[in-house]
């Protein structure tokens, strides 16, 4: 999660920060950050996705962690479990970016988890992971909105 926290620094603006790594080694396997400025959709998850797709076609993606500094949106969560990831942790809640008046769609990670078919792998979901840190980054976001 500090790899997340460092790599959120990169955009100020849009402090998401994501690392993939090997649940079984710690090995990080990619990294991604929010560039929704340039496309919509490139949020941190997505583009640590992306990369670890890219780099390694072939990664075992049901032996993987993706850490996050924020509770991953519905595109990302679903995105998520698309890739089989097992174990999501993240740092700052979408109820904190909520209070926050962040743009956010009101619908939690493992509530995606929950309404999927059951031919996903639900993953384990760990939220509040140096969540201090984190919502600093967001709380600075929200004054830089303001």
């Amino acid at each position: 999660m500090r790899r997340a926290i460092e790599i959120a620094h990169g955009n100020p603006d849009d402090p998401f920060g994501c690392v993939i790594a090997d649940g079984e080694t710690g090995e990080v396997l990619a990294e991604g950050l929010n560039d929704a400025k340039k496309n919509p959709i490139l949020h941190g998850e997505i583009d640590a996705i992306l990369n670890l797709a890219g780099t390694d076609p072939d990664a075992d993606w049901t032996r993987l962690v993706l850490y996050t500094t924020a509770e991953p949106c519905p595109m990302c969560s679903g995105a998520i479990l698309w890739c089989g990831i097992p174990h999501v942790v993240f740092g700052s809640s979408i109820a904190t970016l909520e209070r926050l008046d962040l743009p956010q769609i009101s619908l939690s990670c493992g509530e995606i988890a929950r309404r999927a078919s059951s031919s996903f792998a639900h993953p384990e979901i760990t939220g509040g992971v140096l969540e201090g840190e984190c919502d600093a980054l967001f709380e600075e976001m929200a004054r830089r909105m303001g």
